[in-house]
C-alpha cells in the first residue's frame, strides 16, 4: 500500500507504532522517532491549520493532533516520569526508601501551622519554641518561611522530636503542593476563641483538606474574656471538623500561647495524631532526599535554601541538586543558627553552597560527585525551559474538556472554588450548583472553597493545586492573580447573572457546551481624580495600569474588587486636551463612560472585548 502524502509531500506510515516524548518536544524530536523528514511534519501541520517550525517546542495537543494524523500512538511523558527517567539514567531514584523494613526508623511528624490572621499562629510557634520570633517582624506578622524542631514528652519520660515549617500562610503550603512537593504530615488550624471561625480560618481548612493531611484543631486565646471554645467547636462542625469529644475523629486542644497554658497538650495530640494516622518511618542511613522549603540570595553567603530531609543523611561536604540548582553543601545550620554537620529525616536546615537558587517544593537528593549533580540540573533547566515555550494558554482542566477527562478515567468529580460579591450570592450559587443533576451520576460537583471578595493569587494556588475551575460572581481577578492563572492553566469563569453560571456548568457537565466566543481583557486604568462637565458629566482621570484603554470598547467598573457597573461603553477617550483612538500603559488619560456618572477615585476601570473562539 502507497504511503500517505499531504500536498505531495510522502509521509511515513506509523502503522500503530507508539512513540514516548517528552513535554515541548519539537517536529524534528518526532521526527527522529519514526524516521522522517521534520519538512514533511511542518507541511502536515501546514495542512492541519497549524504554522509550526521544525524546531519550535509545541504543546501536548499539536504532538497528539499530528500523531493521530500519523496513525501513530503518542505518550507524553509526565514530569515525573522525565525525572525519573533521567535519574535512572545515572543509577539514582527519589522518593523511595532503600532497603528493606528492618531499615525503618520512625521519624518525627512535621506539621503546618494555620488559620486566620492575627489568632495567634505565631504566638503559638513562640510558645512551642520559647523564642520570640513575632518582635522581630513588622507588626508581628510571619515575614519568612522557616522550619523548627522541638521536643515534646510523649509519656514514660519519652520524649519525641516535631517539625514546625512556619509558613507566611497557607499560600506557600498550597504552592509546594501544586509543584508536587507533599511535605506535610499534620496541619495545627489555630482558632481565637473569642473571635470564632473566620474567612481565613475556612480558606486554610479548605487547603488542608484538599491537601489530605490529618488536622489538629488548637483554640487559642481562652484565657481571654468572651472566649467560647464550645462555640468553636459548633462553627468547625459546619465544615466536617467534629470533636472526639461531639464523637468525631478530630483532636481540639484549648490554649493560650500568650500564657503558655495547654502547649504540651498540643503536642501531645499532634504526636497521638501521627501515630494513630500515619505511619512515619524513613531510612536514615541511605543517601540523602527532601524537598526545598524556602530560598533566597543571601549578599554574603550567596544562594541558601532551607531544605527539609526527608529520608536518609545529609552531611557537610555531600553533592547534592536541588531543582535545577546544583553545588556542595558546605555549611549547614539548624534554626538557632549552629553549624550541624548532619541532619537525619524531618530534620530542617539551612544550606550553603547551591551555584543558584531553586524553587519551594524542589525536590533534592545526594549524588556521587559534582558533575553529576551538574549534568542533572542542566538537563532538568533545559527540559523546564521547552515545557514553558510549549505550554498553551489553554486549561489544564475545563468545563469543555470534562467529559474527555471522564471518558479517560482521569475524573469523576468537577471542583470548584466561588468567589462572589457578597455571601449570599455565593450560598445561592453554591446550593444551586449542588442541585445540578447529571444523568447516570457519572460525575459529582464538589465546592471546595467559597468565599467573598476578589479573586486572588491564593484562590488561584488552591485551583492549580486540586485542578478545579474558579467560578467569579461579580467579581475581579486582583493583582497578578490573572497572570498566575494564564500561567498556571486555570480557568476563571466569570458571570454577573447567576442562572448563566448555572446552565454553563449544566452543560459543561452534561457534555454539552460549546463557547463560541471568549472575554479578552483589553486594560485596565485606575482612576485617580473626577471631574465634571456640563456637556459629558463625570470625567474620569486616569492612569492605565496594564495593556491599552481603547475608545468605543466594551468595559465595566469595579471597585473594592467587586463589579458595580458591568456593562459600560469608552464613550470618549482624552489624552491631555486631544481626542485619542486608544491610550497605552504607563499613560495618563481622561475617560468618559456615556451616562454613567457615578464614578470615584480608586476605582478601576477593566475593557475587554468578545473575540470568536473554536469550538472545543
Amino acid at each position: 500500500m502507497q504511503a500517505p502524502s499531504i500536498g505531495g509531500v510522502q509521509l511515513p506510515r506509523g502503522q500503530g507504532q507508539t512513540v514516548r516524548l517528552p513535554r515541548g518536544s519539537s517536529l524534528t524530536d518526532f521526527a527522529e522517532k519514526i524516521g522522517a523528514n521534520p519538512a514533511s511534519l511542518v507541511a502536515v501541520m501546514m495542512h492541519l491549520g497549524e504554522m509550526v517550525t521544525a524546531t519550535q517546542s509545541v504543546g501536548d495537543e499539536t504532538l497528539e493532533l499530528l500523531a493521530q494524523e500519523l496513525n501513530v500512538v503518542v505518550e507524553i511523558v509526565s514530569p515525573e516520569d522525565e525525572d525519573r527517567e533521567l535519574l535512572e539514567t545515572f543509577d539514582l531514584s527519589w522518593g523511595e526508601d532503600e532497603g528493606g523494613e528492618e531499615d525503618l526508623v520512625i521519624r518525627p511528624p512535621v506539621v503546618t501551622v494555620m488559620g486566620h490572621v492575627d489568632h495567634g499562629k505565631t504566638k503559638l510557634l513562640d510558645a512551642i519554641r520559647n523564642e520570640n520570633v513575632a518582635s522581630g517582624e513588622a507588626g508581628g506578622i510571619t515575614q519568612h518561611i522557616g522550619a523548627y524542631q522541638v521536643m515534646a514528652h510523649a509519656g514514660e519520660d519519652k520524649e519525641r522530636r516535631i517539625t514546625f515549617i512556619d509558613t507566611p500562610g497557607h499560600e506557600a503550603f498550597t504552592s509546594m503542593r501544586a509543584r508536587g512537593a507533599q511535605v506535610t504530615d499534620i496541619a495545627i488550624l489555630v482558632v481565637a476563641a473569642d473571635d470564632g471561625v473566620k474567612p481565613q480560618t475556612i480558606e486554610a481548612l479548605n487547603h488542608a483538606q484538599a491537601a489530605g493531611v490529618p488536622i489538629v484543631v488548637a483554640v487559642n486565646k481562652i484565657d481571654k474574656e468572651g472566649a467560647d471554645p464550645a462555640k468553636v467547636r459548633g462553627q468547625l462542625t459546619e465544615y466536617g471538623l467534629v470533636a472526639e469529644e461531639y464523637g468525631g475523629d478530630t483532636m481540639f486542644v484549648d490554649i493560650s500561647a500568650k500564657q503558655h497554658l495547654g502547649i504540651e497538650e498540643l503536642l501531645d495530640a499532634v504526636i497521638l495524631t501521627a501515630d494513630a494516622s500515619l505511619d512515619l518511618r524513613a531510612n536514615p542511613v541511605q543517601d540523602a532526599q527532601g524537598v526545598a522549603i524556602e530560598a533566597h540570595l543571601d549578599r554574603g553567603r550567596g544562594p541558601v535554601a532551607t531544605v527539609l530531609v526527608q529520608r536518609g543523611t545529609l552531611r557537610a561536604g555531600d553533592s547534592i541538586v536541588c531543582g535545577d540548582a546544583f553545588g556542595r553543601v558546605r555549611v549547614m545550620l539548624d534554626e538557632h543558627g549552629n553549624t550541624l554537620t548532619e541532619a537525619g529525616p524531618a530534620r530542617p536546615v539551612m544550606v550553603v553552597g547551591l551555584t543558584s537558587v531553586p524553587g519551594a517544593g524542589d525536590n533534592f537528593l545526594v549524588v556521587s560527585e559534582d558533575r553529576v549533580a551538574r549534568q542533572i540540573a542542566e538537563r532538568r533547566e533545559a527540559r523546564e525551559r521547552n515545557a514553558q515555550l510549549a505550554r498553551q494558554r489553554k486549561p489544564r482542566f475545563s468545563l469543555e474538556n470534562i467529559q474527555e477527562a471522564l471518558a479517560a478515567g482521569q475524573r469523576d468529580e468537577l471542583l470548584l472554588i466561588i468567589k462572589g460579591d457578597v455571601s449570599g450570592s455565593v450560598e445561592a450559587l453554591e446550593d444551586a450548583l449542588l442541585k445540578i443533576e447529571v444523568p447516570g451520576d457519572e460525575v459529582h460537583l464538589r465546592v471546595i472553597h467559597r468565599g467573598v471578595g476578589a479573586i486572588t493569587e491564593s484562590d488561584v494556588s488552591l485551583a492549580a493545586a486540586s485542578d478545579a475551575i474558579i467560578v467569579g460572581f461579580n467579581v475581579r481577578a486582583e493583582g497578578k492573580s490573572r497572570e498566575a492563572a494564564d500561567r498556571e492553566g486555570v480557568e476563571i469563569r466569570f458571570y454577573s447573572v447567576i442562572y448563566q453560571a448555572i446552565e454553563e456548568i449544566e452543560a459543561g457537565l452534561k457534555g454539552m457546551l460549546k463557547p463560541e466566543y471568549e472575554e479578552v481583557q483589553l486594560g485596565t486604568a485606575e482612576v485617580r481624580a473626577t471631574f465634571s462637565s456640563s456637556k459629558f458629566g463625570t470625567i474620569a482621570g486616569c492612569m492605565v495600569r496594564t495593556g491599552l484603554i481603547r475608545r468605543g470598547t466594551k468595559g465595566r467598573l469595579i471597585r473594592d474588587g467587586a463589579v458595580v457597573q458591568p456593562n459600560l461603553t469608552i464613550d470618549s477617550l482624552r489624552r491631555e486636551k486631544d481626542d485619542a483612538t486608544e491610550v497605552r500603559e504607563g499613560f495618563e488619560c481622561g475617560i468618559n463612560l456615556g451616562s454613567f456618572n457615578d464614578i470615584k477615585v480608586d476605582d478601576v476601570i477593566e475593557t475587554f472585548e468578545m473575540r470568536e473562539k473554536p469550538r472545543a
